[in-house]
């Protein structure tokens, strides 16, 4: 007896260990995971044109060597016309924000000026905002001091890259192995899951890239036609914006509109209303009509999984909660969802929506008059 829960307990003891040490471990590498789940997003997205080439009689590893070099010289070309002027423009900013942010605190200042309260408390003691502003060469030094880790940064992107250039020329086995964690009967499903998640991924890419560069370049031609210093950062950044669905270009709406507001109030309300209007008309007409065929995702959906997966994982989490939603209703819609028919459906959202009364069994939504009432009625 004593023996026999002696091995029970020691049973549970190797479990609890085993558990923690694999939680420890997925702790530690989750990062890693995250970067070989954002692989497996840009392999598949090349695997589109790589599959293409190989209809027509292209063999796999040739196809796959073309699209891979193709999207490492458009990587090259675009950093290289560029990002030199974004590095330019960023000195610029540099030199200039203290001056901007002088005008800008005497703006604020001139608006509370009324307040003495307030306006004494933003000019005593630290003088200013300016004034709190570090130096060029403090900002400077403090980039220095991370080129080591920019050297591991580059490095990583080179693991990478080799990770996706390996998973596009042979992908067979991967994919095998993937198959081989479901059981027999559950592997067709298995892989009309995939299938279906690649699908969104891709339109998911594609349009991130066709309504990022008609952002970019309206972006850039307003804020040049505004005299806006930094119009190659702006756009820079709006073309990577759709990767954080909906909020993403109002965040990348807020540094030039700052700026705008240290030039002159009324070119701040222009910058304001030019970037609220540009993201209504995309993210209502365009980017929808661009999707409409591939992701059909709800934005609630995509709004909580991204400030679930920033929360914990960062900015890398934003990058990859669009894709992880797709994964998660592909995988949801053929192994757990339930479909009934298109009528019974909607009369239950009907239903839930308006509250609508089923009188065959006299079913009615409270609506808070008394039923006396109603019958005097």
């Amino acid at each position: 007896m004593m023996n026999a829960e002696y091995k029970n307990l020691s049973k549970l003891i190797y479990l609890a260990a085993g558990l923690f040490v694999t939680i420890w471990f997925a702790y530690e590498v989750i990062q890693v995971i995250l970067l070989f789940f954002f692989a497996i997003v840009i392999t598949i997205v090349l695997n589109a044109p790589t599959a293409w080439l190989e209809k027509r009689k292209v063999r796999r590893t040739l196809a796959a060597l073309i699209v891979f070099f193709v999207f490492l010289i458009f990587l090259t070309a675009l950093g290289w016309l560029i990002i030199p002027k974004i590095v330019y423009q960023v000195q610029l900013l540099i030199a200039d924000l203290p001056q901007l942010l002088r005008n800008l605190n005497h703006r604020i200042t001139s608006w509370l000026g009324e307040n003495a309260s307030i306006n004494d408390q933003i000019q005593s003691g630290t003088g200013g905002i300016s004034e709190q502003l570090p130096s060029a060469q403090i900002i400077l030094s403090g980039i220095s001091r991370y080129s080591l880790s920019f050297l591991g940064s580059i490095l990583l992107f080179i693991f990478f890259l080799c990770l996706v250039a390996y998973m596009l020329i042979n992908p067979r086995p991967l994919l095998e192995l993937y198959l081989s964690f479901f059981t027999e009967s559950k592997r067709e499903k298995a892989a009309v899951a995939f299938a279906n998640a690649s699908v969104m991924t891709i339109g998911w890419m594609w349009s991130n890239v066709v309504a990022g560069g008609i952002r970019a370049v309206i972006v850039f031609f307003f804020l040049l036609f505004m005299n806006i210093p930094g119009v190659w950062i702006w756009a820079g950044v709006t073309f990577f914006a759709e990767l954080i669905p909906r909020i993403g270009f109002y965040i990348m709406a807020v540094p030039p509109i700052l700026i705008a507001l240290s030039i002159d109030p009324v070119t701040a309300m222009w910058v304001a209303v030019f970037y609220l209007v540009l993201d209504e008309i995309m993210g209502d007409f365009v980017i929808p009509h661009i999707r409409a065929s591939t992701m059909k995702i709800h934005p609630v959906s995509l709004l909580v999984m991204l400030l679930a997966m920033v929360t914990v994982f960062g900015l890398m989490g934003a990058l990859i909660a669009t894709p992880l939603t797709a994964f998660i209703k592909a995988y949801y819609e053929a192994f757990f969802e339930k479909k009934a028919a298109p009528e019974t459906t909607k009369h239950q959202v009907d239903l839930m929506l308006y509250r609508d009364t089923d009188k065959k069994n006299g079913i009615r939504p409270h609506s808070g008059i008394d039923e006396d009432t109603e019958k005097k009625e």
